[in-house]
């Protein structure tokens, strides 16, 4: 299985990389949406004829794991042709949230279908109860526009019966056609490329590096797990809510090693709830991909050869595998957060040394909408905040970044006071809210919007009732907070909220930060 040219090996792991990157660029660069073009806030990879991914751009961690299972929902719903490109937002089909929608573009040599390029962005409104396409919603169908695999270009051809569709369902048409074209465009750039390398070096070749890239990396992680003790190291956290009942949800796992595979078994964790941090398996899926991969030292390709070695045990029915028609917007950003605590925090205690104390644990989602009068159009942004990272055995965590299941970057002020009718009042690290150890912590952010018209916000945030813990003797970091001040009151709001606000209202957010890592000395 291992018989090959390792300078091959790395050459080929380069250029497969490089064509995800240069799609990435392509998407980041002709997009339209400030959450696209801004925070980067998309994912670009490569797979076989399968559905598995081979390749990824240095993206969106949530999204990337996910992928192959969207890619292979559409394999089974609709019959691939040359010049074709699905479109699909289900998280019922390996999608993660209604907000992000994948394209997916087939490469076929010699009218056989050999790869697919695909990648998934989430936009700033795709319809729903509230602006922004994150509500509190109870039912998926509150949360937006649900779209099954369907082709969106057929035979080089779009499809404007099903374009047209799509923005008469969502509140900034424009922006949607914008970024759903620069989707096509970065797939069209993928086809191009992966067209280039097979032409060079042969479809056999390029499929046998493939393969081999996926065995590799296999192999990798196998090693990896090979020197963790046998064992079973369980953990339980919780969320604070769900934004419709004020109750904790538990989260818990068991990761049992014997040689070199792993269980990860998270029966113990609550049943799914009403609210929408429900997790769909391609979320949970995601997630463990991610802290498996981040458990190898090597730089080892991002692949579904990392699934090999492991066996998830997600019941049905529960907060990590839930079902439909079960709202899910808050379950890919939040609840994906807390199910990598939860692994790290079992796996904490059989390789300690390894092991970060938890970072900020949620992405502070921030969603709204209203009308601009100035442009005589509809407005919908959407943004994540960063929060502060978990210090680790050799170094402190760092203040005021995107941690686990996001990669994306915090929008500029700039770019938010050009594109919306608002200002941003205040926005800088939050002091001393890092958990001290012998590593201490690093720092959220404070960030507060001051509003100029009607506006409809939406907040899904979490840690502002479980702080984010510390590890061998680390404190805690500290918790989240939410603020509303309007009309000269002081206002304190939930983890999750919707509300209306109006001009010169202030919306106020600390996020929390990281937990510290050993005991001061």
């Amino acid at each position: 299985m291992f018989d090959f040219d390792p300078i091959e090996l790395e050459l080929f792991k380069n250029i497969f990389v490089s064509i995800s990157e240069e799609m990435g660029a392509v998407l980041g660069r002709t997009a339209l949406s400030p959450n696209i073009k801004e925070r980067k806030d998309f994912s670009c990879a490569l797979f076989n004829q399968k559905g598995e991914t081979f390749a990824q751009g240095s993206h969106i961690p949530v999204h990337l794991g996910a992928m192959p299972l969207s890619v292979q929902a559409s394999l089974d719903a609709v019959s691939f042709e040359e010049g074709d490109l699905v479109i699909l937002n289900d998280p019922y089909r390996g999608g993660t949230h209604l907000p992000d929608i994948t394209c997916i573009s087939p490469v076929f040599v010699d009218k056989k279908l050999a790869f697919f390029a695909a990648n998934r962005a989430h936009h700033s409104d795709v319809g729903g109860m509230t602006p922004g396409s994150m509500p509190l919603a109870t039912e998926i169908f509150q949360e937006g526009m649900i779209i099954p695999p369907s082709k969106l270009i057929h035979k080089e051809k779009l499809n404007n019966d099903i374009m047209n569709l799509i923005l008469a369902n969502v509140r900034t048409p424009e922006e949607r056609r914008g970024d759903l074209l620069a989707q096509i465009a970065a797939n069209e750039k993928g086809k191009q490329r992966l067209e280039e390398i097979i032409k060079k070096f042969g479809l056999n070749k390029t499929l046998r590096y493939t393969h081999l890239i996926q065995s590799y990396t296999e192999k990798i992680l196998r090693e990896t797990i090979k020197d963790i003790p046998d064992g079973a190291f369980s953990f339980t956290d919780y969320m604070d809510n769900d934004g419709i009942k004020d109750m904790p949800i538990k989260i818990g796992v068991k990761i049992t090693f014997k040689n070199d595979e792993a269980i990860i078994d998270f029966s113990s964790s609550a049943s799914q709830v009403d609210g929408g941090v429900n997790a769909n398996y391609a979320v949970t899926y995601s997630a463990v991909l991610y802290v498996f991969r981040c458990l190898v030292e090597e730089d080892i390709p991002f692949n579904t050869g990392l699934m090999r070695p492991l066996k998830i045990i997600a019941p049905k029915g529960t907060i990590v595998n839930a079902q439909y028609p079960a709202a899910t917007a808050g379950g890919n950003v939040e609840t994906s957060q807390r199910i990598v605590d939860v692994l790290l925090g079992a796996l904490s205690q059989a390789i300690p040394e390894k092991i970060p104390a938890a970072s900020s644990g949620t992405m502070n989602n921030v969603a709204f909408g209203g009308y601009d009068p100035s442009r005589k159009k509809n407005f919908a942004y959407y943004e994540t905040i960063g929060g502060g990272m978990g210090g680790s055995s050799d170094r402190p965590g760092l203040s005021g970044v995107h941690t686990h299941m996001t990669n994306s970057l915090n929008t500029p002020m700039e770019a938010l006071e050009n594109y919306l009718p608002l200002r941003i009042r205040r926005y800088c690290m939050r002091r001393d809210s890092g958990g001290m150890g012998k590593n201490r912590g690093g720092e959220g952010i404070i960030r507060e919007y001051e509003f100029f018209v009607p506006t409809q916000v939406t907040v899904i945030s979490e840690r502002r009732k479980f702080s984010p813990y510390g590890v061998q003797g680390g404190e805690d970091g500290k918790k989240g907070k939410n603020v509303l001040f309007s009309k000269g009151k002081k206002i304190g709001l939930n983890s999750k909220v919707n509300l209306k606000v109006q001009p010169g209202d202030v919306l106020h957010i600390e996020t929390p930060g990281g937990g510290g890592y050993g005991q001061r000395k």
